[in-house]
């Protein structure tokens, strides 16, 4: 099957005729005269009425996109945008100590955002352990469950977490 360029006009029994105006690995977007754009599939049963060969784009822009997000979540250790709670916006974190020494204060925000970075890098270690070739299927299972107890350890920051599932999750009871 030889695909169809930008350009390529059809008559389609359903839609009638049209021009090719993009294409992707799977479809075709035809812009027909009496009904407008439609997306078909490129195996579709229509007649080539004059069929332009060159400017084929096998892959659209939304595709591509797609799979460099995709790569780049999966493989970076850049951080996603992760809401803390409304009701810790623009607070501040205290640590007192039990002597006469003086108090430290940061931005909550700011610890937050280590919080956040603690967490994606473990998600990242997470994915770097189950993809390695270098471990056996139990060594994989034994770091597993180290990684879900320091989940579990991490859960009491939960609380500045805006949305649930955002959240550290550890093991859970059956």
């Amino acid at each position: 099957m030889k695909l169809l360029g930008i350009g390529s006009r059809i008559n389609h029994p359903e839609y009638g005729k049209g021009v090719v105006t993009n294409v992707s690995s799977q479809h075709y977007w035809v812009t027909f005269l009496e009904n407008g754009l439609e997306t078909i599939a490129i195996d579709s049963e229509f007649e080539v009425i004059e069929g332009v060969s060159d400017e084929v784009d096998t892959v659209s822009f939304f595709d591509v996109e797609s799979s460099l997000v995709s790569i780049l979540k999966k493989w970076s250790d850049t951080t996603e945008k992760v809401a803390i709670a409304d009701k810790w916006r623009g607070g501040k974190l205290v640590l007192e100590p039990g002597d006469d020494l003086a108090n430290k204060e940061m931005p909550i925000d700011t610890f937050f955002h280590k919080i956040v970075m603690v967490r994606d890098r473990i998600r990242v270690m997470e994915q770097k352990i189950n993809s390695s070739k270098n471990l056996d299927d139990q060594e994989k299972v034994d770091l597993q469950q180290y990684i879900t107890r320091i989940y579990g350890s991490l859960t009491t920051f939960n609380v500045l977490f805006k949305n649930k599932s955002d959240q550290f999750v550890g093991e859970r009871s059956k």
